[in-house]
C-alpha cells in the first residue's frame, strides 16, 4: 500500500510500528550503538590483505560514525557511500522520501519497501533523524559548536612492557661505530579534540607520539614536541559554498582513480556494495597516518547543477635526500637533490629517520568540476591535479620498476561518471598521467531482484600510469601494471540467509616487486550467512587465493616465478543469550601451497563480552598454531574506542586480552586494555631493532575520553 503524506496518518503508522517494534527493539534512542569489530570484519573479510591499511579503514568507519548522515537532507551519493545499501534499497528510499518526507522516527525505515531488519540495524549507528528545531540552525557558529553533542577530548596512552633491542645501551667496543638505537622512549601517547555537526561544521586536532620517538623541541631536525600534529577546519553550506575546508583534509571523488581519501576497502564479504565510490568531496582529516592527506585549503562551490572544487596543498615528507650531477642537475649547472622514495611510516625513532623526517617538500594543486542532473541520477565529473616535489625522484634502478615515475612533477586528469537505471548502478573513471599511462575502471551493480543482487568491475591500470593519491579497486597496493576482472553475488534465498561469493582474475603484465616475469593469478571467496534473529549470527567463509611469486634456483640470477596457492577457512559465531552477555567463538585455518611443497595454520577463538551499564568487560583466549608466516593468522578484536587492532599471529601460542570500559558518568568514560602473546619454542621475539628476549609480549593501553554534553 502507498503511503499518504498526511501527517496524521504517518503519525498513527509511527506509533503502531513503535509498538510492534518493543518485542526486537528495546528503545527509540538518538544513535545506535556501534560494533566496528563486526562491521569491518564483514567488509575486509579475513584481513590478511597485506596491501590493505586498516587503521584507514577503521578512521574513515569513525569519521562515519562522528559525523552521521541525516536522513532527511540526504542524497544518493551519500547513502551509497555507507556501503550498506544495495541500488534497490537507495531507489526504494529516495521513492519513499519523495512521497512522505520527512523522516519521523526511525522506526519509519521499516516501511521502506526492502528494508529488512538486519539492513536497519547496520544502518542505525550511521544515520540520524534529528528534530531539526530552527532556532537552533539559526543560532552563530560559535554557539551551535558549544552546544554540540558531539564534541569530545581524548587522550591514549600505549606500551609495550617488554624491553626491545631499540632501547638497550649499544656495543660499539667491535667496531667502534655507533649502533642505531632508538632515541625516545617505549611510550606512545595520542591526544584530539572533535567537534563536528553533519553538513554543518567539523573542528579538530590530533598529537602524536609513537613508541621510540623523543618527546623533544628541536628545529634542526624539524621536531617540536611530540613527533605529529593535524588539525582542520571545516565549514558546509554557507551560502553557495557547500565546502569550506582549511588545515589537513582528503578528498574524494570518481572511484578513486586520482582522488581516493575516503573511505576504500576493496574485496571482502561484502561483494556488492563496496565495488562502487561516491563523490564525497572534501572531508575532514582526523587520522595519525603520516602521509595519505592534503595540508592547506580546499573549496567546494556550487551553482545549479554544477560543483567546483578547488584546492591546494602543501606538506613535508620523509625521504633520505641524494645529491646528484647528471641528468638532474639544475639550468646553471648546480647540483641537485634527490630521492629514490617516499617513507610513509611516520616513524622518527633513530638517527636515520630522524634525519630524513620531512625532508621533501611537496606541493599538489588541482580541482574538480562535477554536473549533477536535476531529474536524473546522473553524475560526470573532471579532475585534474598537479604534484610537485622539491627534489626529483629517481626510483633505485631494478627490473620490476623500469617504468616507475621519475622527475619532479606529475599531472593527472581524468574523467568520472555515475548513472542508475531503475536497479541498475553503472560507474566508471578513466584518467591518464603525464608520464603517458592511462588508467580506467568501469562497473556495474544490479539488484535483479529483491534476493539476488550482482556486480562486474573491470579495470586496467598501465604500467606507466601513476596517481600519488589515488587508490581505485585492485589487487594490487597502487593502480598501475594490472588488468581485472571481477564478478560479484549475494542472494538471499530464505529469510535469515544470505550467501555472498565474488570471484576476481587478473593479470599483471610486467614484473612486480618478488614477482620477475608477467604473471596472472586468480582469488574467489563464498560466505554462507545465517541470521535468525538479530542477537544471533553465523556464518562459514572459504576463500582461496592464486597468485605467482619468485622461488629462488640454485645457481640463477633470476628466480623462477612459481605459482603459489592459498586456501583459508572461517567459521564464526555471535550470540547474545542475554542484553549483558555477549559471547563469539570463530575458528580459521589455512594452507599454502608452493612448488608441491604445503604448509598450514589455524587460530580458534573464544570471546566473551560482559555489560553492567557503568562497566564493560571484553576478553577473548585464542590458540594459534601455523608452519610458517606465510600461514600467519589475522584477527579483527576488540579495542578501546577510535583504535584498531589486527594482530598477526605466526608460530606456537596463545593470545588473550582484557578490556575494561568504566563509565564514570555522561561525560567521562575510562579503558584499559592488556593484551598477551605466549609463544612455544621462541627464546627471542621479532628482529632487527624490534627484537626482544624471551617468549611473551605484553602490551598496555589505557584510555580517557571526556564528552563536552
Amino acid at each position: 500500500m502507498e503511503l499518504s503524506s498526511n501527517k496524521w496518518l504517518r503519525l498513527i503508522l509511527g506509533s503502531f510500528l513503535w509498538l510492534a517494534s518493543t518485542f526486537t527493539w528495546a528503545q527509540e534512542v538518538p544513535r545506535a550503538a556501534i560494533n566496528l569489530e563486526l562491521l569491518a570484519q564483514e567488509l575486509v573479510t579475513q584481513p590478511d590483505n597485506a596491501n590493505l591499511v586498516y587503521e584507514d579503514v577503521y578512521e574513515n568507519l569513525l569519521q562515519y560514525y562522528q559525523q552521521p548522515i541525516n536522513l532527511n537532507k540526504t542524497n544518493r551519493e551519500e547513502l551509497e557511500s555507507l556501503f550498506i545499501l544495495s541500488p534497490m534499497q537507495v531507489n526504494n528510499f529516495l521513492e519513499y522520501m519523495r512521497l512522505n518526507s520527512p523522516l519521523l522516527s526511525s522506526y519509519e525505515l521499516q516501511a521502506i519497501p526492502g528494508f529488512d531488519l538486519a539492513t536497519i540495524y547496520k544502518l542505525l549507528p550511521f544515520v540520524v533523524i534529528p528534530a531539526g528545531n530552527l532556532l537552533t540552525q539559526l543560532q552563530p557558529l560559535w554557539l551551535r559548536m558549544q552546544q554540540e553533542e558531539n564534541q569530545y577530548f581524548l587522550v591514549r596512552y600505549d606500551r609495550s612492557l617488554q624491553q626491545r633491542k631499540g632501547y638497550t645501551l649499544a656495543d660499539t667496543s667491535s667496531t667502534g661505530r655507533i649502533a642505531s638505537r632508538y632515541q625516545g622512549s617505549p611510550n606512545k601517547y595520542l591526544i584530539r579534540y572533535r567537534n563536528s555537526h553533519a553538513r554543518d561544521f567539523s573542528v579538530g586536532f590530533t598529537a602524536e607520539k609513537d613508541a621510540g620517538e623523543q618527546l623533544i623541541w628541536d628545529k634542526d631536525t624539524r621536531r617540536y614536541g611530540l613527533d605529529f600534529y593535524s588539525a582542520h577546519l571545516q565549514l558546509y553550506n554557507q551560502g553557495r559554498f557547500k565546502t569550506l575546508a582549511i588545515g589537513d583534509y582528503q578528498m574524494q571523488f570518481g572511484q578513486g582513480l586520482l582522488l581516493a581519501g575516503g573511505f576504500a576497502v576493496g574485496k571482502g564479504a561484502e561483494t556488492i556494495t563496496t565495488l562502487r565510490r561516491s563523490n564525497l568531496g572534501i572531508r575532514p582529516y582526523s587520522s595519525v597516518l603520516e602521509a595519505a592527506f592534503f595540508r592547506g585549503a580546499a573549496v567546494t562551490y556550487t551553482w545549479g547543477s554544477w560543483e567546483s572544487t578547488l584546492f591546494y596543498s602543501q606538506k613535508n615528507l620523509d625521504g633520505n635526500l641524494q645529491s646528484s650531477t647528471d641528468t638532474l642537475a639544475t639550468e646553471d649547472g648546480a647540483t641537485d637533490d634527490s630521492f629514490s622514495s617516499i617513507q610513509a611510516t611516520g616513524f622518527h625513532r633513530t638517527l636515520s629517520e630522524i634525519n630524513a623526517k620531512h625532508r621533501i617538500e611537496e606541493h599538489v594543486t588541482g580541482g574538480n568540476f562535477l554536473y549533477r542532473a536535476k531529474h536524473a541520477p546522473f553524475t560526470i565529473g573532471l579532475t585534474a591535479l598537479r604534484t610537485t616535489y622539491s627534489a626529483a625522484r629517481q626510483p633505485v634502478s631494478r627490473s620490476y620498476n623500469q617504468f616507475e615515475f621519475t622527475g619532479r612533477q606529475l599531472v593527472s586528469v581524468g574523467t568520472h561518471y555515475a548513472y542508475s537505471w531503475q536497479n541498475l548502478n553503472f560507474f566508471g573513471e578513466t584518467a591518464r598521467s603525464s608520464t603517458g599511462g592511462w588508467g580506467t575502471v568501469n562497473g556495474i551493480l544490479a539488484s535483479l531482484s529483491a534476493q539476488v543482487e550482482a556486480s562486474v568491475l573491470y579495470r586496467n591500470y598501465g604500467r606507466q600510469f601513476h596517481s600519488a593519491y589515488g587508490n581505485a579497486f585492485g589487487e594490487s597496493t597502487r593502480n598501475n601494471n594490472e588488468q581485472g576482472w571481477y564478478f560479484g553475488l549475494k542472494i538471499k534465498p530464505a529469510s535469515h540467509w544470505e550467501i555472498t561469493a565474488y570471484h576476481d582474475l587478473f593479470t599483471f603484465p610486467w614484473l612486480k616487486y618478488r614477482v620477475d616475469a608477467p604473471s596472472h593469478g586468480s582469488e574467489s571467496l563464498v560466505r554462507l550467512q545465517y541470521q535468525p534473529t538479530k542477537t544471533a549470527l553465523l556464518y562459514a567463509q572459504f576463500r582461496t587465493e592464486n597468485k605467482g611469486r619468485n622461488t629462488p634456483v640454485v645457481n640463477q640470477q633470476i628466480d623462477f616465478v612459481s605459482p603459489t596457492l592459498r586456501h583459508s577457512f572461517l567459521v564464526y559465531l555471535d550470540y547474545t543469550p542475554t542484553p549483558k552477555l555477549n559471547l563469539r567463538s570463530r575458528i580459521q585455518q589455512s594452507s599454502f601451497i608452493v612448488e608441491g611443497s604445503t604448509t598450514q595454520g589455524y587460530f580458534m577463538a573464544q570471546d566473551i563480552n560482559l555489560n553492567l551499564k557503568k562497566w564493560q568487560f571484553s576478553t577473548r583466549y585464542g590458540l594459534f598454531d601455523t608452519d610458517n608466516y606465510d600461514n600467519r593468522q589475522y584477527t579483527i578484536e576488540r579495542d578501546v574506542l577510535y583504535a584498531f587492532s589486527v594482530p598477526a599471529l605466526s608460530g606456537v601460542g596463545a593470545h588473550y586480552y582484557l578490556l575494561v570500559q568504566f563509565k564514570a558518568s555522561a561525560k567521562l568514560n575510562f579503558w584499559l586494555k592488556y593484551s598477551a602473546t605466549d609463544y612455544r619454542h621462541q627464546k627471542t621475539l621479532g628482529s632487527g631493532l624490534e627484537e626482544m628476549q624471551g617468549s611473551q609480549r605484553e602490551d598496555v593501553r589505557v584510555q580517557v575520553r571526556y564528552g563536552f554534553h
